[in-house]
């Protein structure tokens, strides 16, 4: 089964490689026994899914939870089943990938005008002049 990303970008459910571990946090004694927390692996450098410039992006937008080899690992542990967490840490995934595959809007640098250079320069006057006049009244 595919795991829908955006519109026309979608996972195949055998790229991502998911094991259990013990986790922290609330839960009781079962905490210890039962191993809820999800951990995902993606191999995102050599994901047929991805384009090149994602690819790219996502591993810069993944930070420390990409490797050196390229895959990207999700912990998710918030919640007390393994099913919930499996279904945070794809989400998780998801929304990192929607992440890099967004493009940022082009910006071009702007200065401002004469005028606008004008004004910032008579408000500093203006100012000075204020400061000026209250130096005259010091006695």
């Amino acid at each position: 089964m595919a795991i829908p990303i955006l519109p026309g970008l979608s996972l195949a459910e055998s790229e991502l490689e998911v094991s259990y571990i013990l986790a922290s946090g609330p839960g009781g004694q079962n905490v210890n026994k039962v191993a809820t927390a999800a951990q995902l692996r993606f191999d995102a450098a050599r994901s047929p899914a991805l384009s090149e410039r994602v690819r790219a992006r996502l591993l810069e937008v993944a930070g420390s939870r990409a490797t050196r080899d390229g895959v990207i690992v999700i912990t998710a542990r918030r919640f007390r089943t393994q099913q919930r967490n499996r279904e945070d840490a794809v989400e998780r995934l998801a929304a990192l990938i929607r992440e890099a595959a967004h493009r940022p809007a082009f910006r071009v640098a702007t200065r401002p005008g004469r005028a606008a250079r004008q004004r910032r320069l008579d408000g500093k006057a203006h100012r000075a002049s204020i400061k000026r006049g209250r130096a005259l009244r010091h006695d």
